[in-house]
């Protein structure tokens, strides 16, 4: 009896050292969307975040020409679930990722417009959604796509 008591416990220590520590709640979103200029290597950087990343990739998926980056903005914004929400003037869709290992991975492409291009968007939080305007247009936002 003390032998089956002694070999629960120790099972019981040992699998609960196996369990993940996590932090909750937790608020990943951007106040504001940040506007940052391509650079002539395709990369955007923003410093109050300490973010970086290529974007030709990004404009080749929605252009289907990565050659012609430089000097463009792309709007970027991270909601409370740390989304990364990515459009710019001339796309049709904003461009939801997620952080991967040395990189961002594509969770969803949101098709905003199907016959015109955005011609000057900016996003804003509305907790919890993410707001995108152009023009006299609004739309809300979440990982699933546009909010009716």
């Amino acid at each position: 009896m003390i032998k089956k008591i002694f070999i629960a416990l120790v099972l019981s220590a040992a699998l609960s050292s196996c369990t993940v520590l996590m932090l909750k709640p937790a608020d990943f979103s951007w106040p504001v969307e940040s506007v940052l200029n391509v650079d002539e290597k395709g990369y955007v950087y923003e410093k109050r975040y300490t973010f970086s990343v290529n974007v030709n990739p990004l404009f080749f998926e929605e252009t289907g020409d990565s050659s012609n980056t430089a000097n463009k903005q792309v709007r970027i914004i991270r909601d409370s679930e740390g989304y990364y929400y990515i459009t710019s003037q001339g796309f049709k869709h904003v461009y939801l990722f997620l952080p991967a290992e040395s990189g961002m991975k594509l969770y969803k492409k949101i098709n905003i417009y199907a016959d015109k291009f955005l011609e000057n968007p900016a996003m804003n939080q509305r907790s919890p959604y993410v707001e995108l305007i152009d023009g006299q247009n609004k739309f809300l936002m979440n990982k699933t796509g546009i909010v009716r």
